[in-house]
């Protein structure tokens, strides 16, 4: 059996307010979990190369837990393998954003749908409850001075709580698996992405539109829940492909 170790809990909502709420995990969860974290705010350039060596510098454990949480990320499509059996940063591309959000629309849209026509109480109540921790991380976020990667952290994990309430009474495994691996594509396109935009200024209000989302889930009405979404995903899809295709002079720092 695999050595086990203590870590906070990834999934709880009480570790982004300090709360120590911990887990026993294998090393090769802490590597992934914190190598994972590392790709999504943008400690390595798309493309890196990721030496075995300088990841047990940064990471710690031996080669053995370090591959695995690599073969892991792969499976992801977070890293890619190399000819000499080695692995980079997946590149980021306008054309495969376009298709992982387009494929998410898909994905989450009839999970959509199929949530509400099986929603009740309980649902709703989950639904409300991850708007109100997703709004409060969204302020907090916001009021910091300088970007907060730890503020950050937490309103992604909430904003993905909140994405999943939306769908989560939808009866499906697959669907709600399918809809996790697209969501962890997009993450990676949208962290970099919030802090650009942040310099440049928003041209979108976010907040409303999670709101008008929770509102027409509330009311069960699917179509309008439906196009809200799909229209969601397809605005935060134009403001990461007129960042990427920014020349590299003009990209924030």
């Amino acid at each position: 059996m695999k050595p086990r170790i203590k870590a906070p809990r990834a999934d709880a909502v009480a570790a982004a307010h300090g709360d120590a709420q911990v887990e026993d995990i294998t090393l090769s969860e802490q590597i992934y979990r914190q190598l994972r974290r590392d790709i999504m705010r943008g400690a390595f350039a798309p493309g890196q190369s990721l030496r075995l060596e300088l990841l047990r510098q940064r990471y710690g454990g031996s080669f053995s837990p370090i591959r695995e949480a690599l073969n892991r990320l792969r499976s992801e499509r977070m890293v890619l393998t190399t000819t000499s059996r080695g692995f980079r940063i997946a590149p980021l591309s306008v054309e495969e954003m376009r298709d992982a959000c387009e494929t998410r629309i898909l994905i989450d849209c009839d999970a959509l749908r199929r949530s509400l026509a099986n929603a009740d109480d309980a649902w709703e109540a989950w639904l409300v409850g991850a708007f109100h921790a997703l709004a409060l991380a969204a302020r907090r976020a916001d009021d910091a001075p300088v970007l907060d990667q730890e503020r950050e952290d937490a309103l992604e994990a909430r904003h993905q709580d909140f994405h999943q309430a939306l769908i989560g009474a939808c009866r499906s495994p697959w669907l709600l698996d399918l809809s996790a691996q697209l969501y962890a594509q997009t993450e990676r396109y949208r962290r970099p992405a919030r802090a650009q935009a942040m310099a440049y200024g928003s041209e979108r209000d976010v907040d409303d539109e999670h709101r008008a989302l929770l509102d027409a889930a509330v009311s069960r009405d699917a179509d309008r829940a439906v196009a809200l979404l799909a229209a969601h995903y397809r605005k935060t899809a134009q403001v990461i492909e007129r960042i990427l295709t920014l020349p590299a002079g003009q990209q924030a720092a």
